[in-house]
């Protein structure tokens, strides 16, 4: 069984306030915390409307990044039904640098690369990703829930609109995390976009059944584990046995200090643990959400 106690000592002594604010609202449901974790996110924000200061654990330069934009939808998506007075000037941001395709640039430029990983600083910023137009999509569309600034915001429906065509295009299986985050996207986008099923069923056949996805080129033993929530459209496409298996393994490598590890390559002493809480936070609630 998960040991709540030993989660919130972890996080006390080892993690970022944001997380600790979200641990405090999805343990506690708590409107304080709520509040608190839009305040947090101010630390990260800069004064074009993006956010960046190592949001993204990886990525600590200060520039705005639509990797730091994923984090802090993602918090604004926690929050609900809380919302930010910045959430506007981030999505107008996200359209100030979205490419004329539609999609964001897997990031963009970064002047000191000091405790960015390679994959960040490597990026060609001319060039659309999937990966993380996706990512930021099924975040922003996980926010929207809560806040008509966000739903409406014309920003949203250009990203949805390149992600349904781009994943439309995927033809042979595609590297882990962008099959990952284009299946998190569809299963936001479900209930509000008919075309959203069926590019399901397509990706369906990428997809083990356990949901596990190794990532090619990754840490030894690293895999990105697909686990939508219950009553969701990806959810049915797994097989039951496995999910029942899977959160029994997330609730067994609960470590000892009380917090969960990663299984891919942080980039510095301050991201290992950064991640360590992010990651802590993201365990206790998959754990939570499917009643464990």
């Amino acid at each position: 069984m998960t040991d709540l106690d030993r989660a919130a000592s972890f996080l006390a002594a080892h993690a970022r306030i944001l997380d600790r604010r979200r641990f405090e609202a999805l343990i506690h449901d708590d409107d304080a915390a709520r509040h608190a974790i839009v305040r947090g996110l101010d630390a990260y924000r800069n004064a074009d409307g993006g956010y960046g200061w190592g949001l993204e654990p990886d990525l600590r330069a200060p520039e705005s990044q639509p990797a730091a934009a994923l984090h802090a939808l993602e918090a604004l998506a926690d929050a609900g039904p809380a919302t930010s007075p910045h959430a506007t000037a981030l999505l107008d941001w996200l359209g100030a640098v979205t490419l004329p395709d539609g999609g964001l640039p897997f990031a963009l430029p970064i002047a000191d690369p000091a405790g960015c990983a390679p994959f960040w600083t490597q990026a060609d910023p001319a060039v659309s990703s999937l990966q993380i137009t996706a990512a930021v999509a099924a975040q922003a569309h996980r926010a929207a829930r809560g806040d008509e600034a966000i739903r409406a915001h014309p920003w949203l429906q250009t990203a949805t609109r390149y992600c349904f065509d781009a994943i439309r295009e995927i033809d042979e299986e595609p590297f882990a995390y962008v099959l990952s985050f284009a299946l998190a996207f569809l299963d936001e986008t479900a209930e509000t976009h008919a075309e959203a099923g069926e590019l399901i069923g397509r990706l369906a056949r990428f997809l083990p059944r356990d949901g596990a996805l190794p990532v090619a080129g990754g840490a030894p033993g690293e895999a990105v584990h697909v686990l939508s929530a219950p009553a969701r459209p990806v959810r049915a496409i797994l097989d039951p046995r496995a999910v029942a298996a899977e959160l029994d393994r997330l609730e067994r490598t609960q470590l000892a200090d009380g917090g969960w590890a990663v299984d891919f390559t942080s980039h510095s002493a301050a991201a290992a643990l950064e991640w360590r809480g992010y990651t802590t936070v993201a365990a206790l609630a998959t754990l939570r959400r499917n009643g464990r």
